[in-house]
């Protein structure tokens, strides 16, 4: 029995788990888009299965889980062959958490709250209080690396979670590359990675349609 996972494509969370399906070779999917603004997520069928009416949510035979670090977690600790997205070593999978934390806390927090007043209370520019938070997650995550990749040496989960939302950030405040030089470097890194070409840049590619609808210049 195949997976379904419920989703937007402009959604970072969601892509981040499309990219951990692309790079665990998962192909046997069924993509069910959910249609926000019409309210699918608050149908009495959703709900039964995620109370908190959130996207993405998996379910993979008779079991489901939500939130998308909960989700890609799972799928590493389920059907990766190695360790390397999510490493055993309590010292290097503490590191993993930490950034997973921050891009749940602070950047997709800042991302929610940037784009909630666009999406759903019609305002057509970004207020300046949300666009220094997406600044001041910049600035935190500046600082994190040791190493080419968030958690050292090779891609992990802290990669792809925040990358999806730092991706859609960049389309909102762009990352100065003058202030921050190893954000930048990653960013550019990451975007050059197949599984982000396949599965992370259509759903962006989306985004920056809908910014262009939203956003009045």
């Amino acid at each position: 029995m195949g997976m379904k996972v419920y989703k937007r494509d402009t959604s970072g969370p969601c892509r981040s788990v499309f990219m951990v399906f692309e790079l665990l070779g998962i192909k046997d999917v069924e993509y069910i888009q959910m249609n926000l603004i019409q309210r699918e997520h608050f149908s009495e069928e959703y709900l039964k299965m995620n109370p908190q009416h959130t996207i993405p949510t998996l379910k993979d035979g008779d079991f489901v889980i939500w939130d998308s670090h909960a989700i890609v977690t799972y799928l590493v600790n389920q059907y990766a062959k190695d360790d390397s997205l999510y490493p055993k070593d309590p010292k290097k999978r503490a590191i993993v958490d930490q950034r997973l934390h921050f891009d749940n806390g602070v950047l997709f927090a800042a991302l929610k709250t940037t784009m909630v007043p666009i999406l759903y209370n019609g305002e057509t520019a970004f207020r300046q209080e949300n666009l220094d938070k997406i600044k001041e997650g910049y600035a935190f995550i500046e600082k994190f690396f040791s190493g080419p990749w968030l958690a050292g040496e090779s891609i992990t989960l802290a990669d792809i979670c925040c990358v999806s939302n730092i991706s859609s950030l960049n389309e909102i405040f762009p990352i100065d590359k003058a202030l921050y030089p190893k954000l930048s470097a990653w960013f550019e890194r990451c975007s050059k990675q197949d599984f982000y070409i396949k599965k992370n840049l259509p759903g962006l590619q989306e985004f920056q349609e809908l910014l262009k609808v939203k956003i009045v210049s």
